[in-house]
């Protein structure tokens, strides 16, 4: 398959917890493949509407945002960097994961000291950035939102993204925007679901890289265990 984007992610490994984001979702970048939302109660509003803005990502953390090939750059190159970097790359631990509140989603959130996430994140920023192709100006405006401080807009021209280095913050989304009333009902709901799959301590001991087909939707094209 032909893609148009990458981008390295941290993925669920195969079992209950990627289980359940993909149906949750509707997405499974594993397989490739539309999953039927499970049936649950309780919901303000159906999965389908409360899932739709993540759901062609599946379920995951953004460490390296996408980004389109550079010129000279091929996939297979990509790839044998990837797995070099991983093999090179120690795991991180941390405390756990929780369900937070991020303006109007939510989103799996690290508890704890994350100071060796974030070193993952810009270490892996810094080293597959030369596989990136700069953004026209047309992606340059678009990305410029009104919101972005001097510092992000910085990030965002010198990296691509404005949520990267001292800008990074981990989180694994789980809806898209929703109104503020909606939040808590839908917290209390998904921590029901997921408390139990989520393992604590919380390991990142894996890198994936995805690729983004032309219909906008994400694939696993390879997870790599961190063994520095």
């Amino acid at each position: 398959m032909a893609f148009t984007r990458y981008a390295l992610y941290v993925t669920p490994a195969p079992g209950p917890l990627a289980d359940f984001g993909a149906a949750w979702l509707g997405w499974d970048p594993a397989n490739g493949r539309k999953v039927d939302h499970p049936t649950l109660t309780g919901l303000p509003a159906p999965i389908a509407e409360i899932t739709e803005a993540p759901r062609r990502y599946g379920l995951h953390a953004t460490i390296k945002p996408p980004f389109r090939l550079a010129e000279g750059q091929t996939e297979a190159a990509l790839c044998d960097a990837f797995e070099q970097f991983c093999a090179t790359t120690p795991a991180v631990k941390l405390d756990g994961l929780v369900i937070a509140t991020l303006g109007r989603f939510l989103a799996l959130v690290p508890v704890g000291d994350q100071a060796a996430l974030t070193a993952l994140a810009a270490r892996t920023v810094r080293a597959f950035d030369p596989f990136r192709a700069p953004l026209s100006d047309a992606e340059l405006l678009r990305r410029r939102g009104p919101g972005l401080t001097p510092e992000q807009d910085a990030l965002l021209v010198q990296w691509g993204y404005p949520y990267v280095m001292d800008a990074f913050r981990f989180h694994i989304t789980l809806t898209g925007k929703r109104p503020r009333a909606e939040l808590a009902e839908l917290r209390n709901r998904l921590t029901d679901q997921l408390s139990p799959l989520l393992s604590r301590p919380f390991h990142v001991d894996a890198l994936s890289l995805m690729g983004e087909d032309d219909g906008k939707h994400f694939h696993l094209i390879h997870r790599h265990a961190l063994t520095a």
